[in-house]
């Protein structure tokens, strides 16, 4: 795969790919920004892509597509590896093949994209990288209970508690208010509304397991 961007200044380059393992400057600030960016550009992907997702689905299809494993993919046919530069601890114990390490790097260049040729040129490039991947994702067939319940069950830990919180408008109308809270492996709560009860625990599951997938993701 080609990045399909040539930049105009490879110091900027040179940066993205340079660990915090060999001191300062490094690209720890770079990975902040191209986190960001590719958050936003992916967002509007999907928002493009499926005109009927909820929230909640699209923040977990974008989920799939941001975390640290789905990155570390990109960089790898990107080969980002091999133009890592890693501190002497580092390159012995494999750096170069550590998905949080190319997933940081892949980030990072997104933002040097951005600073090198703006925000279109770093669009363009995200858009490239992405498209065929959006095309491909499968909206689950488990609901969103369902695989925040198993996702939760396969750790160990304690089930999601689901509250009716308020509901409004006239019985043939009306809208409800829910929350979804989990109390490991951190405490959370989400809340959704919904034309039911059962629609607006849904998209709270969603929240609340996208909340659990970036956390995953960035730990």
């Amino acid at each position: 795969m080609d990045l399909n961007y040539r930049f105009r200044d490879p110091a900027l380059a040179r940066l993205a790919l340079t660990h915090r393992s060999i001191g300062k400057p490094n690209n720890e600030r770079l990975e902040f920004l191209g986190d960001a960016l590719l958050g936003a550009i992916i967002a509007e992907m999907l928002y493009e892509a499926h005109p009927k997702a909820s929230e909640g689905e699209l923040s977990r299809l974008r989920a799939q597509l941001v975390n640290g494993q789905a990155l570390a993919v990109v960089a790898r046919e990107l080969e980002l590896g091999e133009g890592l530069q890693l501190g002497p601890g580092e390159l012995k114990s494999g750096g170069f093949r550590r998905e949080s390490i190319l997933a940081d790097a892949f980030e990072a260049t997104i933002a040097a994209v951005y600073l090198d040729g703006g925000f279109d040129a770093c669009r363009d490039t995200v858009r490239g990288l992405f498209a065929e991947r959006i095309a491909a994702l499968r909206r689950s067939s488990k609901d969103a209970k369902t695989r925040l319940q198993e996702w939760l069950q396969a750790k160990g830990l304690p089930l999601p508690q689901y509250e009716l919180l308020a509901s409004h408008g006239e019985d043939h109308a009306k809208t409800f208010d829910v929350s979804c809270a989990i109390t490991e492996p951190m405490a959370f709560v989400a809340e959704a509304h919904g034309g039911n009860r059962r629609a607006a625990e849904q998209d709270a599951a969603e929240l609340v397991l996208s909340q659990l997938l970036e956390q995953q993701r960035s730990s």
